[in-house]
């Protein structure tokens, strides 16, 4: 197991020293992103010979420390917090949650006829927190690595994209939407917080001007 710990431990102190670059933090390219990229990487290069004896670290460490991993980072949320943000935005967002998981898994299941698992993997991604709902959900929706793989390019392939293409729609957008409005519904389908916050510091003066 130590060694397969190791080679995460690895990969993610690669991924954060990247992403703590001037250019790549300019760039909005998150650690997550860069480690993503690192593992489909080494997945398809070297990985197999190694599996042997690291697999077991591997899926330790993307099963129980990763969901160890976010109840520490629920330790950050305080009570405080909550009630700063008000019970209104709550609600919002729990609603925002449930109807983007629930519209994601009929588009993908009724419509585009996709397969089940890698819809449901999706829309967690999508409603929730990304590539790490994604993984987290493995275990619950009981999927193969592949199909883990092939949610998680969805969500870093269409947000990145998305980042991009709502800057360059925003003028023929506007005419459709309040400029405030525009702005929440560029931001809320970023499912990372570096995308959310480069769409709101290109959008967000826009919206004033306009007003």
């Amino acid at each position: 197991m130590i060694w397969g710990l190791l080679l995460v431990l690895v990969i993610t102190t690669i991924a954060v020293l990247i992403g703590n670059n001037a250019l790549v933090e300019r760039l909005n390219i998150s650690a997550l992103t860069l480690a993503i990229v690192i593992g489909i990487l080494c997945g398809n290069t070297f990985y197999h010979k190694i599996e042997n004896f690291t697999h077991s670290g591997v899926t330790f460490a993307k099963g129980k420390l990763l969901r160890l991993g976010i109840i520490l980072y629920g330790f950050r949320i305080t009570l405080q917090d909550i009630g700063q943000v008000g019970v209104n935005a709550i609600l919002a967002d729990a609603i925002m949650l449930i109807l983007t998981f629930l519209i994601t898994c009929w588009i993908g299941i009724k419509i585009l006829k996709v397969d089940k698992q890698i819809v449901f993997l999706t829309g967690a991604g999508c409603s929730i927190c990304g590539a790490a709902a994604i993984i987290a959900s493995e275990p619950v929706v009981k999927a193969p690595s592949y199909k883990v793989s092939v949610a998680v390019a969805l969500i870093v392939i269409f947000g990145t994209i998305s980042m991009f293409l709502y800057p360059i729609l925003y003028p023929t957008l506007i005419d459709l939407l309040p400029p405030i409005n525009l702005v929440f519904t560029s931001v809320l389908p970023y499912t990372k917080s570096p995308k959310s916050m480069r769409q709101g510091v290109i959008l967000i003066p826009l919206s004033l001007i306009l007003r």
